[in-house]
């Protein structure tokens, strides 16, 4: 794909080009489009320094993402700490992964988590392409890793 693939199919997506920061800036509003393409995650919650993490699926509605299933565990922690993160692996090999921070509840269906922050993130060293090229998103990270803010 070449830098004006890149772009366009950024541009078709509603997401913004960032060229000082070599990064691609999603607004939450965004989330459903984005969350579409990861299939499954975990959903991650924490009380007296234990975390406790279970397959969910997730999808979002009205700006907060509905997760279809409960957890005895889970509601338990969210009580103590509403705090909660849903973590998506990468669809595919050197993929980004999709981490999405916010404070999430228990409901008579699952969990409703209200998304704080989002991000896509993959080790710098998966930044290269199957053909063995740069992708074009990459930057230098202080961290060492490739992130996108969504």
């Amino acid at each position: 794909m070449t830098i004006g693939d890149y772009l366009v199919t950024c541009q078709s997506l509603g997401l913004q080009w960032q060229s000082w920061a070599m990064s691609i800036v999603v607004d939450l509003d965004h989330l459903a489009e984005t969350l579409a393409d990861y299939p499954y995650g975990y959903l991650l919650t924490s009380s007296g320094g234990a975390v406790k993490a279970v397959t969910v699926t997730a999808t979002v509605q009205d700006g907060g993402v509905d997760i279809p299933v409960g957890s005895g565990g889970s509601a338990r922690n969210l009580a103590d700490n509403p705090k909660a993160t849903l973590l998506f692996p990468p669809p595919q090999p050197r993929g980004y992964s999709l981490i999405v921070d916010g404070e999430a509840t228990a409901t008579d269906h699952g969990f409703r988590l209200t998304p704080a922050k989002a991000v896509l993130h993959r080790p710098a060293d998966h930044a290269e392409a199957a053909s063995g090229t740069q992708a074009a998103h990459t930057h230098d990270s202080s961290c060492g890793h490739d992130c996108r803010p969504v």
